[in-house]
Order: structure tokens, then sequence, then C-alpha cells
């Protein structure tokens, strides 16, 4: 291959390195209304009074919107970026009299500046009536309390959901009969595993602007994740056509789903739909942190049975998952917490996975890489892991005892076929890397300092099957030079460089002849977005239909140049030429020419659209071990050296893979060890900036190796899958049980912090 599996450099890697303006808000209107939001200083209230006429004499305010300015049938809608319908309940209004989190909105400022609407701000008058919160996610369900009283609450597909009993979302599946095989075991782990909420921390917060254009339609540009998916919630929001809102993004300054929900569209959209004028909107770190989609606290109790050889025969799963004030993803995030987790042990005779979402007056949760198999990963994979000690047994070879392989059924992945997998491969590869029979379990260093190494083993999909849609439009431009429109967006994940290359493979040509332009709903063809690790593999294969389909026109027309049978003609990506005839100059017309010509006289259209959803989602596997040093006086935990080996398939751009796989790694372990969510007794984000929400840097870790063990899958482009969420997920069980070699106790709570390591060495427990 000439362009695939090639590391080639990002298209916009120099814009980006020369702090080109790209970013959304280096391309606002100079004339934007500043747009802010007041909000709630209570976790459960009903506004009785709020008075905004002082703080409309402040100069400069334009406008002030409360609940009082809203339309009585109003209906309730998500800002969840999902395909239609949503799974996510319509449980929000644009500005609601019944507040339910510490950081909801309560009214919408509009200023000619920032100055003049933070003085509006502070002179905006609320009464409430304080209400008792849910706080507490384990006593959430059936409480007395409800989070959703309203009767206008919405749940439009079956995910069992109840808003009169806290319950966003219920679910039980199973295969075999889990409790005669448990019974049967010699041996039942029996644990539950609880990781807290943590953020995505992208650089570049939520910002929208917003204008009116020519025709009266209401644009929106944002830094989204979601541009198809933006535009049905702003309409939603607004109670307007979708046709009357168009929604761009430019360049995304991260968004790890986050920017999968349409946390800060709805509020400018509102402001410019309403005066006509330009808007915009910019949270600031602290409402980033405080009033944001984190990752969903999940309480994860695992039941797996195995015999004394070492075969796990049936898991038991139960997640209670926390999606906060708002169902915004609860129902689908919960899901993978067993459908991504449960599958990787193939010989399990049977399985059960039941789950609960529930409301609590917190802020509510959203999408995060991984996707709430991340949570369950560390629980099950923990639960190995335990199962290792008990039994003596290694941790690398008891899985390579029970995983799936390739052609094997996986009951607890929804049925599907494992068409692809070289998981044996990594867990090979990984021992290997980070020299594992020297370094396991634990070597004391002599000052105080022990080193030790865990490991774990992951897997995700590749897009939602026979849902998520991925298009491509590829046109042949006047010199001979490509144009490649998509709905995907680029987040810095290097989209539009993989896209182009998978044209340019196709096409024969290089990757500087392919422009890339996306993602605007007026001019890109139809694509779910960028989640669920859908873009190299659902619109991917669009793309390499799309490109397969140009060449054959462009034959069809160097055919009819040539006076040939189009079967007679080839293209080589410089020209066409008739079969046989290479050499002659005669019978090769370029590409050039039949750009050109096709300008004139021309019914053969060089430009061609194709659409691609896939009825399976191929799991990319991991495995990774991790090596630490703790200081068991102060229970400080360094991470020395991370070794993973990653199956994505064919890696379409190594060295884009290999920096997504570093940072979802660098991510996981952050999780693990400082990420850490924590609410006050009224439910107060304590973490409100970036000083006390502690990420770990380059600098805080050792060495992070990835290496790539390829298969080949057939359902994806040039045999690719996913790699944008797998990778976060190993690093949360390898930590976890590296401290457990260190100190020799289990923790079944993330963060680990060194608090707790060195109360844990004090108290000998």
């Amino acid at each position: 291959m000439k362009t695939v599996n090639k590391s080639v450099r990002k298209k916009d890697a120099m814009q980006l390195l020369t702090g080109q303006p790209v970013y959304t808000d280096d391309i606002a209107p100079k004339d934007c209304l500043i747009v802010k939001l007041l909000r709630s200083p209570h976790a459960n209230a009903v506004i009785q009074t709020i008075k905004t006429d002082i703080a409309m004499k402040v100069p400069g305010i334009e406008c002030i919107y409360t609940w009082e300015d809203m339309p009585e049938d109003q209906r309730r809608f998500t800002l969840a970026g999902q395909t239609y319908p949503e799974a996510s309940p319509y449980d929000r209004l644009l500005l609601d009299r019944h507040v339910r989190y510490i950081g909801d909105p309560v009214a919408i400022v509009a200023g000619r500046d920032e100055k003049s609407v933070d003085k509006a701000l502070r002179l905006i008058k609320v009464t409430y009536e304080v209400l008792e919160p849910v706080l507490d996610f384990r006593s959430a369900k059936d409480n007395p309390i409800l989070v959703h009283p309203e009767e206008n609450w919405e749940s439009l597909c079956p995910v069992g959901a109840d808003n009169k009993r806290n319950l966003c979302a219920h679910d039980e599946t199973s295969s075999g009969d889990i409790e005669r095989v448990l019974s049967e075991c010699d041996i039942v782990i029996d644990r539950v595993y609880h990781t807290k909420a943590c953020q995505q921390t992208m650089m570049e917060t939520f910002r929208t602007f917003c204008t009116m254009d020519t025709y009266g339609r209401l644009n929106v540009v944002s830094s989204t994740q979601i541009v198809f998916h933006c535009r049905r919630i702003i309409a939603n929001a607004l109670g307007i056509p979708k046709s009357k809102v168009r929604v761009s993004k430019p360049r995304i300054g991260g968004g790890f789903g986050a920017k999968q929900t349409s946390v800060s569209e709805i509020y400018p959209a509102f402001v410019t739909w309403k005066t006509k004028k330009p808007s915009k909107i910019i949270f600031t770190r602290e409402e980033s942190m405080t009033a944001s989609t984190p990752r969903h606290e999940m309480e994860m109790h695992v039941r797996l049975g195995a015999m004394k050889n070492g075969l796990i025969r049936g898991i038991d799963l139960y997640t209670l998952s926390n999606t906060g004030a708002y169902g915004e993803h609860g129902p689908t995030t919960v899901g993978l917490s067993g459908h991504k987790s449960i599958p990787l042990y193939g010989k399990a005779e049977a399985f059960r996975f039941t789950s609960d979402v529930v409301y609590t007056n917190v802020m509510s949760s959203g999408a995060y890489r991984g996707y709430g198999a991340t949570q369950g990963l560390f629980a099950v994979e923990s639960a190995v892991n335990e199962l290792a000690s008990v039994l003596h047994r290694d941790p690398f070879d008891l899985r390579e005892q029970n995983i799936v392989r390739e052609g094997d059924v996986m009951p607890a992945y929804y049925g599907q076929v494992n068409t692809s997998c070289a998981l044996d491969r990594c867990l090979k590869r990984v021992k290997e890397m980070i020299r594992w029979d020297e370094k396991y379990p634990v070597r004391d260093m002599g000052n105080g300092k022990v080193r030790s190494v865990g490991m774990g083993m992951a897997m995700q999909g590749s897009g939602i099957s026979n849902v998520d849609v991925g298009s491509a439009t590829l046109k042949l431009g006047d010199e001979g030079i490509y144009s490649l429109s998509i709905g995907a967006a680029d987040m810095g994940t290097g989209c539009d460089t993989i896209l182009a290359q998978i044209a340019a493979e196709v096409l024969d040509c290089s990757l500087e002849d392919i422009t890339v332009f996306g993602a605007d709903t007026d001019a890109s063809p139809y694509d779910s977005g960028s989640y669920a690790s859908s873009t190299t593999y659902v619109t991917g294969k669009a793309v390499e239909t799309c490109a397969l389909k140009l060449r054959d026109q462009i034959c069809q027309l160097g055919a009819r140049l040539l006076n040939c049978p189009a079967e007679e003609a080839e293209f080589d990506g410089k020209a066409v030429y008739r079969t046989g005839h290479e050499m002659d100059k005669t019978s090769r017309v370029s590409l050039f020419e039949i750009a050109t010509s096709s300008m004139c006289g021309n019914d053969i259209p060089l430009t061609v659209t194709t659409t691609h959803s896939s009825p399976i989602s191929p799991p990319p596997y991991m495995v990774g071990a991790a090596e630490i040093e703790v200081d068991l006086l102060t229970g400080e935990v360094k991470v020395l050296e991370y070794d993973a080996a990653v199956d994505c398939g064919t890696p379409i751009n190594p060295n884009l893979a290999r920096v997504q796989a570093e940072g979802g790694i660098l991510q996981g372990i952050g999780m693990a060890l400082t990420e850490n969510i924590t609410y006050s007794r009224r439910g107060q984000v304590y973490e409100n900036s970036l000083m006390q929400y502690k990420i770990p840097t380059r600098v805080d870790i050792g060495h992070i190796h990835v290496d790539f063990e390829n298969s080949y899958e057939n359902a994806g482009p040039f045999g690719a899958k996913s790699i944008g969420e797998v990778v976060i997920n190993t690093p949360l069980p390898a930590v976890a049980d590296a401290v457990y070699h260190a100190v020799g106790q289990r923790f079944y709570e993330l963060p680990i912090t060194p608090e707790q390591i060195a109360m844990a060495k004090k108290s000998g427990t």
C-alpha cells in the first residue's frame, strides 16, 4: 500500500503548529453579543420569583431571559448527541423553573461586553423554594424525593425508564443458567467496585457562536463532534424546524466525548434567534468542570465463577449508574459496562448482566471516551486479577486460557461473531515488552519503596451496529485535484487525514491531492458524528466505497475520450489508458484532461456520494501492563513504565494510532490514581479548576510504549477497526493490581489516592 498504513503528517499540522486562527473563538464575529448563564446555587429548588429589571438597566445589556420567557407548551428534549429516536429521555427545558443541580441554568444574559454581562448577572435577584436533594445514587431508586416529577417527561425508546422511580434506564440480559453455573464453580470472586465520575478536561472548553444568514436561517458554529445531531437538538430546544438551523464546526480543541453532548449551543442559539444579532458563549474552565457532562459514576457488583484449573465458567454483573440531574447518555453508557467486558472471556458457559441508571441532584453525566466500558472493565478485569491471585496463577497465563478467539460467537456481545482478533498475540507481546517474568509481582527497592507490576485487557467496538451512518462525497476538481466532503468531526484525532489516506489509496494519488471539507449540515453528507469509535471503521468504509465508485466514473469518461469500451479502460491515478496500451501516449488521457473535458458537453458525473452503515461492530482489543513504584510511607504512586499492544485491525496511520493510544493510556492512569470529583453535603463540586482536579501530564509518567498486533477486519476499510476508545481501558485494572502487589491490599474504588494507601499500610489491613 502506498498511503494506507503509513505515518503521514496530519493535514492541518502546520496551521495548528503556527497558531493560525482555526478554532471557534478565533473566527467568531467581533460584534457578537456575549452570552453568559446565571446558575443555580441549590441542588434542588423551585424558583419562586426572579427579578431582572435592575440588571436590564446595566449599559450594554441586550436581553435577559428566564423561565418566564419560555413558551408554556414547550416540549422537553435531550442534549445527548444520539441517533433519533434517542435512547436518552426528553427531560430538559431550555430554562426550567425547577432547577436540579448546583449549576443548572436559571437565566440567560446577553450584552455587548463581558464586563456588562458580569455586572448584570450579579444584579439578578432570585428567590427559591429549596427542596431536599437526592445526592447518594445508591438510595436514589424508588426514593420518595423525585428528581423529575413533571408529567411532560418522555422516554422515546423502551429502555426501562420511569421518572416516578428516579429510574433513567433498566435492563437485563443473560445467556445460560448463571446461578447453576456459579453454584458448581470451585471459586467465586464476589466483589463490589466503584468508579467515581471524572472529567474529560479537553483544553478547549465548550464554545459556540451564532449568526443569522441572508435567508433568515440560524447559523451555528460550534466546537462539536455531532453537527447533525446538534442541529436537531437546537431545533427541539427552540421549537423551530430543523431546516431553519445550520450547524458547522471549525477545528476542535479536544472533545473526548464531552462534545457529543450539546452543552453550550442552545443558549446563544436562542439569543440570536430572538434578537437576530450575532452572539457567542465561551464556557469558563469552572463551568466546564461544574456544569458539563463528566463520566458516569458507577458501582459494579461482580460475581465471577471459576474452577481450580482456572477455567472461567460464569460472570454475573450488576451495574448501578449515576446519570445525575439529566439523562444524557445514561441508558446507553451503562450497557457497555457489561457488553464490552464480559465477552472477553469466551469459555464462559453463562452470563447475566443487569443494570439500573438513576437520577440524582448532581451535575448530569454524559459521554466520555470508553463510554461505560471503562468502568465495567475495571470491575471484571480486577475480579480476574484477584482470581489469578487466589489460584496462584500468572494473570497472563490465566487469560490465555480463557480469552475469546477469532471465530467465536460472543453471546454477551449481542451474539456477534468475533470476525478478527489478535488478542492472544497482544498478551504475548505485552508480557515480553514489560519483561513481566523478571518483575512480577513485586520487588523491594530497599529504600522504603517497592516496584510492582499489574496488567489488564480490554475490548471496545467499531461504531454502533445497524445504527451509525457514515457518508462521504468525492469530487474531481478542475485541475485533477479531489475534494472530500465528510460529516465526521476531526477533534484532534486526525480523522481528516486518515479519511484522506483511504481516498488517496483507492485513487492512487498523493495525500496532497485530496482536499478535505467538513463538517457542515448544509454542505456535508449525513454522518452520525465522531463518537462510538465509528469514524475510521464506518465513515472510512464509506470513503473507500465512494473512491472506488469515482474511479469507475473517471474510467467511463476516459474511455469515451479514448473512444473505447469502458471495460477496456484502466486508471493508474494519473491517466486513463486502454488496456494493453500503457505506454502508448495516443491511448492515454490524463486526469487533467478528463477533469477539463467534464465541464463541456458531459453527462458523466465526476462527483459521487456514498453512505455506509455496518451490521456488525468488530471489537478492537488491547492488553496493557503497568510497572509502578510505591512509597510505602507516603502512599505516593509513580507509573514508571506502561506497555501496551493494540489490535485495531490495520492501522491506517500508525503514528496517529500510537498517539491515540498514548493519550488514552495517560487518561486511564489519571482515572486510576488522581482524577476525582467530590461533592459537598449540599451537592456542590469541590474540584472546579485544574488546580483541584489533577490530570496527569507527560512529565508525571515514565515511559509509555505502544505496539500493534494487526488482525484484518474484512468489513473495515483496508482491514481497519477502531482505536479511539479501547486505549483508555486497560490502565485502571493494571494499575490497581500493581498497587495490590505493592501494598498487599486490594482497592475497589477509583481513584486510589496516596492517603488511602498510606492509611492502609498504617492500619495493616
